[in-house]
């Protein structure tokens, strides 16, 4: 018969199984890191087309560029939330970059590149102080995508550093 303490552990192991894949659901992956990187390019984009229009018309194509693809990676984060939630296999990446990637073989390289791209984002928008020409309900919804983006990686963060802490 195991002891309390190997009952505890079993326990805990269980425990942290289960919290650690929700962390690796697409749905929280998505509702936390896939739809604010959208989000952020959807953002970038708008500011972008604002900027063209009053200074560079023939650059306002860029603007809709990046709107379009931010629509579509949206979409396909969307779509992986159904997916997830109805139990359904993965049929696509979260964004088009990463599809790219599934097609070349390898989508968490891309995947990546693409975080590296949202990042660069995020840093242009407030180095260039684009984020200012934001209006104010444009500026709530950055702040809840950082909102979401930061808190979550400090949940994931945290939870692993608890989980490599073993009861006593």
């Amino acid at each position: 018969m195991p002891s309390e303490d190997a009952r505890l552990v079993c326990r805990y192991e269980r425990e942290s199984d289960r919290i650690q894949r929700f962390f690796r659901r697409p749905f929280f992956l998505s509702l936390t890191i896939g739809i604010p990187f959208c989000v952020f390019k959807l953002l970038f984009g708008v500011t972008l087309l604002r900027v063209s229009l009053a200074r560079y018309p023939s650059l306002s194509f860029l603007g809709w560029l990046v709107i379009i693809w931010a629509g579509i990676d949206l979409t396909m984060n969307l779509g992986r939330v159904g997916l997830d939630l109805g139990h359904k296999p993965e049929l696509f990446e979260y964004c088009t970059i990463a599809q790219l990637g599934r097609a070349a073989g390898m989508p968490l390289v891309f995947l990546a590149v693409d975080t590296l791209v949202s990042f660069s984002i995020i840093s242009f928008m407030l180095w260039s102080k684009w984020i200012q020409i934001l209006t104010q309900t444009e500026l709530y919804l950055w702040y809840g995508a950082t909102t979401l983006n930061l808190i979550s990686l400090s949940l994931v963060l945290l939870y692993n550093e608890i989980r490599n802490v073993r009861p006593a």
